[in-house]
């Protein structure tokens, strides 16, 4: 089955995606500083629907993705999740995991006809929150996460600030990425 507009703002997204350009602003324990690392991506979306919860009908996109420094072959940050999109309501949704042990539930107004949409969690929030494991929750606690993105036709970017409560610099630390993809395949 392929779906297209019942995705809303999502449908852009649907394919595979790669990008060289990415920058990774955070900080380094092995190093006990911020850093600055270019990166490259990659990133799938495959389409599902529809997830009837009640009255509630989302339709989304399953998603994978995997980040490695340049120069090495093995990753270092990847996730698995999901990206939803619920038109009655006009929200579209981001949400994650990544192996450090966070899971972030993110959310934000749309149309469906948006190109550019912003999502926001915070942590405590019942609805868009965040939640760490044990030792993340007092050595590097995420409180709050941002995302901006803009779909285009053959391109999409974002920018994500992750805001982390850092025990070992005992201060906030703003950990922020961003990448320009483009589309690879677009599978349905």
């Amino acid at each position: 089955m392929t779906l297209g507009l019942e995705l809303g703002p999502l449908e852009g997204l649907v394919g595979s995606w790669e990008g060289e350009d990415g920058l990774d602003v955070s900080y380094a324990n092995s190093v006990d500083k911020i850093l600055e690392t270019p990166y490259r991506e990659k990133v799938t979306f495959l389409a599902f629907g529809p997830v009837e919860n009640g009255r509630q009908v989302l339709y989304g996109l399953d998603y994978r993705m995997e980040a490695w420094r340049d120069g090495e072959g093995d990753p270092f940050h990847a996730e698995v999740g999901y990206w939803l999109w619920d038109a009655a309501a006009g929200q579209v949704m981001r949400c994650f995991m990544v192996p450090r042990g966070v899971v972030v539930l993110a959310g934000g107004q749309a149309t469906p006809g948006d190109r550019t949409f912003h999502l926001e969690a915070d942590i405590g929030s019942t609805s868009y929150g965040i939640l760490s494991n044990q030792f993340l929750a007092t050595a590097a606690r995420t409180t709050r996460y941002e995302v901006s993105v803009n779909v285009g036709d053959a391109t999409f970017s974002y920018e994500e600030t992750t805001t982390i409560e850092h025990a070992r610099v005992e201060r906030t630390v703003l950990h922020t990425d961003r990448n320009t993809l483009r589309r690879v395949d677009a599978a349905s």
